[in-house]
């Protein structure tokens, strides 16, 4: 293959376990099957997902020594036989790696099967697309394929400000739907400058009033991004044929009156993009390809680190409370490395070295 090396640095883990568990050290650069390409990692995202597959809470098939992570931005270096789309030198990223017996891509090189590996466009940066790739995925898949969001359709998006959240306002309001976000008050900006045509404070003790007062019409679709899932409570709200979307709160266990749903052909949708076909995927990555091409896309990046940090990587994702970081956390494997970004500033913004609170 070249000039390239027959080991790598990767960040990695040997047994399930928690964050510390995590080592950066050399393992062999991956070999190619007949429709594998091996890219050149540029820039990488911590995905809340990640942390589920490493602590073991997401059973999955995790061959050890086992690389972490799900998505990458970088250069194609080589390819197999069986491979034509793509050429030495150009630039790609991949939203589903570290899955089913997928070796991650937490490694200088990273091993992509060729369908699921998509062009990216020239006019946009390798840490631009990996903050905004993999929740863009998921919110064109709850948006379009269980949702079934049509132009002029009310979306309520709970939670708005985060990764995911942000990803489904801009979708949504991209494809001619009106937005209603739920958000804390510093993030109203944010979420209005994403695409939001209203934001409501979610911690308004009448929530559901102040949607319902937004919602002239009723809610056609119903994202909940929060966990709570307080169905029962929106049920006012949503027209009839609404659709409800729910892929957070692991434990919640609400409570419904199912008469209310199927009378007035109410449907709850749960879904994870770990499961997405491949066919799925490459939708969505149309999409995202043109909407980033286009500047439509673009999340907040509140750090980036080096490969060296991964561990302290996932403790920032796993953290709460004030601790927590307001924007993707980005890993760049080679490269300038900045610090936390301003509340409220997008991607592109550029800022110098972060310093390790570990």
């Amino acid at each position: 293959m070249g000039d390239v090396p027959a080991v790598m640095t990767a960040a990695y883990i040997t047994e399930h376990g928690g964050a510390d568990d995590i080592m950066v050290g050399e393992l062999p650069v991956p070999a190619l099957g007949a429709t594998d390409v091996l890219v050149r990692v540029q820039a990488l995202a911590v995905n809340h997902v990640d942390t589920f597959v490493r602590s073991g809470a997401y059973p999955t098939h995790t061959p050890f020594p086992f690389i972490i992570g799900r998505d990458l931005a970088g250069t194609v270096v080589a390819h197999g036989s069986g491979v034509s789309e793509f050429h030495p030198g150009d630039r790609v990223w991949c939203n589903s790696l570290g899955h089913h017996g997928r070796q991650g891509s937490f490694a200088r090189y990273a091993s992509v099967p060729v369908e699921r590996l998509y062009q990216l466009p020239d006019s946009v940066s390798a840490a631009d697309a990996v903050s905004v790739v993999h929740p863009a995925a998921t919110a064109h898949l709850g948006l379009f394929r269980e949702g079934r969001l049509r132009a002029g359709d009310t979306l309520v998006v709970t939670g708005a400000a985060g990764a995911v959240g942000s990803a489904v306002v801009q979708i949504a309001a991209a494809a001619g739907a009106r937005v209603i976000a739920t958000a804390s008050n510093r993030d109203a900006d944010w979420c209005l400058s994403l695409g939001a045509h209203t934001v409501i404070d979610y911690n308004r003790p009448d929530l559901a009033d102040a949607i319902a007062d937004a919602a002239v019409g009723g809610v056609n679709l119903f994202w909940d991004n929060t966990g709570v899932n307080d169905i029962e409570s929106m049920l006012p709200v949503l027209a009839d044929g609404a659709r409800i979307i729910v892929m957070a709160g692991l434990n919640s266990r609400p409570q419904v009156a199912l008469g209310k749903l199927y009378t007035r052909d109410i449907s709850i949708h749960g879904f994870v993009i770990s499961n997405a076909s491949v066919s799925d995927l490459a939708d969505a990555a149309t999409l995202i390809n043109r909407l980033l091409t286009d500047g439509r896309l673009r999340s907040r990046i509140a750090a980036t680190l080096p490969l060296a940090d991964a561990a302290h990587a996932h403790r920032l994702q796993e953290s709460r409370g004030i601790d927590r970081p307001r924007g993707r956390i980005v890993v760049l494997p080679e490269g300038d490395i900045g610090r936390p970004l301003r509340s409220g500033q997008s991607s592109t913004a550029q800022q110098p070295g972060l310093p390790d609170r570990t």
